[in-house]
């Protein structure tokens, strides 16, 4: 059959029945480098659980949540890891507003729709907004490791506290954990009020739907993590939905995305935080920019003036192993922090390493009398073993420095660790591979014949089985 027609004689497409070409989109990938929020300027949280027999399997839970919130906020390359058993580290960088974030990162997110009914007293009360209670639900309030007795809001916090721990346990009518799936939207209300809408599904809803039923002109409260956020006389039946005034738009962004992503598993605590300018990243990146060169400059002068040909040798290797290690730096991708840049930086020297071990030897080898040949290929051989051993040893160094990092929260010992690592790798490839290979290719092609180029000025004769060695 020809190519373009189909067995009823109509014309078809040249190609028709191959599959297309992949497009250069697929192919693409946009790998940049990630920075640090030292580097780039931002907030780093350390929440830590209320929970002290938290499970792993609650502790993964929270962080997915979490980072569910964060990128609700619309914040770019967040980063929400787990550390050790009981602590979450949250990075935000060039967030506007860190206290918002915080709070919402933070907030354990338990909605609740409570009858206000004082049982002590017999009445249904009128509780104003921001009121600290306990419930049936969460009979035990917390304000959380950053309240402190630091200004007048605070101490009215904890005077809260107080009298709700002493105070009545309000009994809860429908649970924020059966909130509808997609049911919670924002909005704008008739009148202009930013609200957050919300559907229940199961007893919650049912329950709602009886008690507005049979308590229509009294009071019904909605609270979160223990803290009233809106009371209102109940003017109908609630069908099972209802919605969520707010002040601004910023607080019911806010309270959306927490209803959104679900309650935590447990309630999380903010051990430390703390906020880097955008203007102080800029002036370490150009310091570690600065303080990089110099040591390649260093480094690449001392070898050149010390080992001669060798020794440019091993600064091209140096430049591909700079190149290689950024490379993967972006695809993996790496967050470089300054720690992560000292770890770099001290690579280098590392990188060299090997080859000064390589050309030592290699210039003993010379000074006793062996050919070119000869001499480069034994440097290595002797060589490897040292640099075998000093590479492991640096690598287990680099491994429990890594683990402590990441078990203890210390973001900046996991940095260095990693980076430095890396480096360890790509530097045991550049100085035993690609070095080797500039030498041999230098040693054929028979251009630098002259002992001078290797950093010998008198070597010894070779002997008749010398030479036999190099032909």
């Amino acid at each position: 059959m020809r190519a373009g027609s189909d067995p009823n004689g109509e014309q078809t497409p040249p190609n028709a029945g191959q599959a297309p070409w992949p497009s250069a989109g697929v192919f693409w990938r946009d790998a940049h480098t990630r920075l640090g929020l030292d580097l780039r300027g931002g907030t780093q949280v350390l929440l830590r659980s209320r929970a002290a027999d938290i499970t792993a399997e609650d502790l993964a839970a929270a962080r997915q949540v979490i980072e569910n919130r964060v990128n609700g906020l619309g914040v770019s390359e967040a980063t929400v890891q787990t550390s050790g058993a009981d602590r979450i580290i949250v990075e935000l960088p060039d967030v506007d507003q860190p206290e918002q974030a915080l709070a919402t990162i933070r907030s354990t997110g338990k909605l609740e729709f409570i009858d206000p009914l004082n049982p002590q007293s017999g009445q249904r009360e009128y509780l104003e907004q921001g009121r600290l209670v306990r419930t049936s639900g969460s009979p035990t309030p917390s304000l959380g490791a950053t309240d402190t007795l630091t200004n007048t809001q605070n101490i009215t916090d904890v005077a809260q506290l107080q009298q709700a721990m002493t105070g009545p346990v309000f009994n809860v009518v429908a649970d924020g954990a059966e909130l509808k799936s997609g049911s919670v939207q924002p909005g704008i209300d008739q009148s202009g009020q930013p609200i957050v809408s919300f559907e229940f599904e199961g007893d919650s809803a049912t329950q709602l739907q009886q008690f507005t039923a049979q308590n229509v002109g009294q009071y019904l409260s909605i609270v979160l993590d223990n803290r009233v956020i809106s009371s209102a006389t109940i003017r109908d039946v609630l069908p099972g939905s209802g919605q969520i005034s707010s002040a601004t738009v910023q607080e019911r962004d806010s309270l959306y995305n927490v209803l959104r992503y679900g309650s935590l598993p447990v309630g999380f605590d903010v051990e430390t935080s703390r906020t880097v300018s955008a203007t102080l990243g800029e002036d370490s990146i150009r310091a570690s920019e600065i303080a990089g060169i110099v040591g390649l400059i260093a480094v690449a002068l001392l070898m050149i003036f010390y080992y001669r040909l060798p020794g440019f040798l091993s600064v091209l290797a140096l430049l591909i192993y700079t190149a290689i290690s950024f490379a993967l730096y972006r695809l993996i991708p790496i967050t470089l922090t300054l720690a992560g840049i000292a770890g770099f930086i001290l690579s280098i020297g590392l990188a060299v390493d090997g080859n000064v071990l390589i050309f030592a030897r290699l210039k003993e080898e010379l000074r006793r009398g062996r050919s070119i040949a000869s001499a480069t290929e034994e440097g290595f051989i002797h060589a490897w073993p040292s640099i075998r051993d000093s590479n492991i040893a640096t690598m287990i160094t680099t491994l429990i420095l890594y683990w402590f990092g990441s078990n203890f929260g210390v973001s900046i010992i996991r940095g260095f660790a990693l980076t430095l690592g890396l480096g360890v790798m790509v530097s045991l490839f550049t100085s035993v591979v690609i070095t080797r290979t500039f030498l041999r290719l230098v040693v054929e092609s028979g251009a630098f014949r002259n002992y001078w180029w290797y950093a010998v000025e008198n070597p010894t004769q070779p002997s008749v089985s010398r030479a036999a060695e190099a032909i």
